[in-house]
């Protein structure tokens, strides 16, 4: 079968449940087939990522510590300097990372920040690594001159289900986000788009929420699965549920076999996931993880636990994809 022949965006929610629900050795085996199909199964990309801007977003995401609608103890600051970007982007390629991410907690960039934004992409690319930036929302002006810079990804997270969105966040909609997504596939960045589990949704939600980025124009290149991870004063916090592991490689095998040519990304919270639930996320599909001792505000494993468990499961770190060429200044 050719690969061509294996992407679908036309899923529907009944199909994903039933491959959801199948027996746990048929969905492994058929996961892992799709896997290998795509990408070499022994291999993981590696993304390091920095806030460089923290706090005070006006969002009032439920799940969010840099929310200024939350108390959360996470204080607000400003931009960063490029230098010190460059600086933290540098240390990230010598312990072994392969993508820079930066991320600002912001709704949306103002036009006084891009050319900032823009010198940071450039900076990073110069490096020999691959760039994503967060930022909030982005008009299509916004993507152009992130595009023409140099930038590689960018990620915007749709979080949860449509149908669980609402007791997310009120400040903006499920549409807002998709909004965005569609502007920054139509410009010509690779998108990098996922959710978060374990804030109170029920199964069906988190099944939706795979359904929602399989059925999208074209699948994201990069599919981050996080996991909620305690933050005090946050609305989530009340309703949070921890997710059971065997739960979580499942809905990788599921997010693999909707969208086998996407990455999937091993994103926060893997601090509290053993080695043998990380090993088995890996068999499902999972074949990218954020490395670095913290991701944005919260902790993430060590360096030395990651190459030793890479070690101790034969795997390696992917090399590098090409990074997209700037675009001249006209």
């Amino acid at each position: 079968m050719e690969r061509a022949a294996m992407i679908r965006t036309d899923w529907t929610q009944e199909e994903a449940r039933a491959i959801h629900a199948l027996p746990f050795p048929e969905l492994m085996y058929r996961a892992q087939g799709l896997h290998r199909a795509h990408f070499d199964p022994t291999s993981l990309e590696t993304a390091t990522l920095l806030s460089i801007k923290t706090g005070g977003c006006p969002e009032d995401c439920g799940y969010c510590s840099q929310s200024a609608h939350h108390d959360s103890g996470v204080k607000a600051t400003r931009l960063m300097a490029t230098q010190e970007v460059l600086a933290a982007a540098r240390r990230a390629r010598d312990a072994g990372a392969q993508r820079f991410c930066m991320g600002a907690a912001w709704r949306n960039p103002k036009d006084r920040d891009m050319d900032r934004l823009c010198e940071m992409v450039r900076g990073v690319a110069g490096l020999g690594l691959e760039t994503c930036m967060t930022l909030g929302m982005l008009t299509p002006e916004q993507v152009a001159r992130l595009k023409q810079a140099g930038l590689d990804f960018y990620n915007h997270n749709i979080d949860t289900s449509p149908g669980y969105y609402p007791r997310i966040a009120s400040t903006r909609t499920m549409a807002d986000r998709l909004d965005t997504v569609e502007n920054v596939r139509r410009g010509g960045l690779r998108v990098c788009c996922g959710g978060i589990l374990g804030m109170g949704e029920e199964e069906a939600d988190r099944i939706a929420l795979l359904v929602t980025l399989a059925t999208l124009p074209e699948h994201p290149d990069s599919v981050p699965v996080n996991l909620w991870t305690e933050v005090p004063g946050v609305p989530v916090q009340d309703r949070a549920r921890p997710v059971d592991p065997l739960a979580l490689v499942r809905l990788v095998a599921l997010a693999r076999i909707l969208m086998p040519a996407s990455v999937v990304r091993l994103s926060a919270g893997r601090k509290d996931l053993d080695d043998a639930t990380q090993a088995l996320c890996f068999l499902a599909g999972a074949n990218s993880i954020f490395v670095g001792d913290q991701l944005l505000t919260t902790e993430n494993p060590a360096t030395w636990q990651d190459a030793d468990l890479l070690a101790r499961l034969g795997m390696r770190v992917a090399p590098a994809r090409a990074p997209s060429p700037a675009e001249p200044v006209a």
